[in-house]
């Protein structure tokens, strides 16, 4: 029997789904015959009491939840998810160099620093990349600070008000679709994979209308024989140019393959959306955390990606 922790905010038990979430994690340990206790900020330093943590706040390296999985990976913890995939994940400059060795099929993305934010640049790109231009602070979550640009002035505008926030920004060329990918990945295998499938008029997983309302993704089900091995495969690839933690694999499909839009640290499992067809994920992660092995429910071993396009 091993003692585990989830580590949460008080905002995690403010929404349902998380919270059913939640308990799903620990009834699944109690199912394996592991104790499992939640942690929230003011408990941080029982950590080194506990055999394993699983991190369910949101990751950043300057958030309480990244002192956490430090703090665990130094008492020999095993921790989801591990500090060094926050630090690449929560910066995108990071994330996306990282696809780039990996030679992960990624749309064209350069990065700039603020003296290369001008007129003649964004008149380079839009013919290089193609109109709009996708442009993102390094260290943005849920599709804030994620913002298109149709014209120079535009982009100088967002590009210069984005980094303000940092010292890089990301620029991408802009692929339309009506739904992403999302492969919730750990230790290199596939727990779940299901469709954020955008609203209409949206162009993001998480975007606002006209009157600024939320706009959120509909989460919906893929049955395992209808997922195409090569975006298994693309996934894999791209998730363990990072690590080897617990990720969600954002992918958009084109008519000749897969092309990988990020890799995140930390990625949603929610009650009623990505556990969907995948009851199985809460004891995965589980076992992971225990050191037991497990088996994904599409096999790894798929046949290799087509080449990668920048």
């Amino acid at each position: 029997m091993a003692r585990l922790a989830i580590f949460a905010e008080r905002y995690n038990i403010r929404r349902s789904v998380e919270l059913a979430a939640l308990t799903n994690f620990r009834m699944a340990a109690a199912k394996l015959g592991h104790d499992c206790d939640f942690l929230f900020r003011s408990e941080i330093m029982n950590i080194p009491r506990y055999e394993g943590l699983l991190i369910r706040a949101l990751t950043d390296p300057l958030n309480t939840s990244y002192v956490a999985a430090r703090l665990a990976e130094v008492h020999g913890l095993r921790v989801l998810d591990e500090p060094d995939s926050i630090l690449v994940c929560c910066d995108k400059v990071n994330m996306y160099q990282h696809l780039l060795r990996a030679d992960v099929p990624m749309p064209e993305t350069c990065f700039l620093t603020e003296d290369e934010v001008t007129v003649e640049q964004a008149h380079e790109l839009f013919e290089e990349f193609g109109t709009p231009l996708v442009l993102k602070a390094p260290n943005s979550s849920f599709s804030m600070y994620v913002e298109k640009a149709h014209d120079a002035a535009t982009f100088v505008k967002v590009g210069k008000r984005f980094l303000r926030r940092a010292d890089r920004l990301v620029v991408q060329q802009y692929l339309p679709s009506a739904f992403d990918w999302r492969v919730t990945m750990l230790d290199g295998k596939v727990l779940s994979v299901v469709k954020y499938v955008m609203s209409p008029g949206a162009w993001r997983i998480h975007d606002r209308d006209d009157d600024g309302k939320p706009n959120l993704c509909t989460v919906q089900s893929v049955e395992k024989s209808q997922v195409d091995p090569r975006l298994i495969a693309v996934s894999v690839r791209a998730g363990g140019s990072i690590g080897r933690s617990l990720y969600g694999v954002d992918v958009k499909e084109l008519d000749d393959g897969f092309m990988v839009i990020e890799v995140n640290d930390n990625p949603n499992i929610d009650a009623g959306g990505e556990d969907q067809n995948n009851p199985e994920i809460y004891r995965n992660v589980i076992r992971h955390l225990v050191g037991e092995s497990w088996e994904g429910w599409v096999e790894s071993r798929s046949p290799a990606a087509a080449p990668a396009a920048h």
